[in-house]
């Protein structure tokens, strides 16, 4: 399980990596309207790259948008995968019976049971009947 908390952390990590670095490469290309391209200087990254700079900038933008949703897609695997295995540990742990108090050693069978016998059972006190009487415990 410790494994998987690890998988994810490094998914999400290179993740949002992926989304900032595909932010920033969208934002640089040219649009035809020249508009938030503009905001990078207008041609800036023609002339720091070279002229073929737009399409590199689009298969890098096609790169990203792919492993993008390969990540997506991991994620999503490894979040049901984990949720599923602590829901059925869950499950487990819930069928299972509760514990009984460990046994005394040296105690007496006969003392357990004569105290079992003076406990007031749960039904009386939890009975909806006004005229019940009390429980009261038995004499020896």
């Amino acid at each position: 399980m410790n494994w998987m908390n690890i998988a994810i952390g490094f998914f999400l990590t290179v993740h949002i990596l992926v989304c900032i670095f595909m932010v920033t490469i969208i934002l640089m290309q040219r649009s035809k309207q020249e508009g938030l391209g503009a905001a990078f200087g207008s041609g800036i990254t023609d002339s720091m790259f070279g002229a073929g700079t737009s399409q590199v900038l689009v298969k890098a933008t096609v790169f990203l948008a792919a492993l993008f949703f390969i990540l997506t897609i991991i994620l999503a695997r490894l979040y049901s995968t984990r949720n599923n295995t602590e829901n059925s540990l869950s499950r487990k742990l819930l069928a299972t019976p509760a514990a009984t108090a460990p046994a005394i050693p040296g105690a007496d069978a006969t003392a357990t049971d004569s105290a079992s016998k003076t406990t007031v059972p749960a039904t009386a006190s939890t009975e909806k009947s006004d005229t019940a009487a009390p429980a009261v415990p038995a004499k020896k």
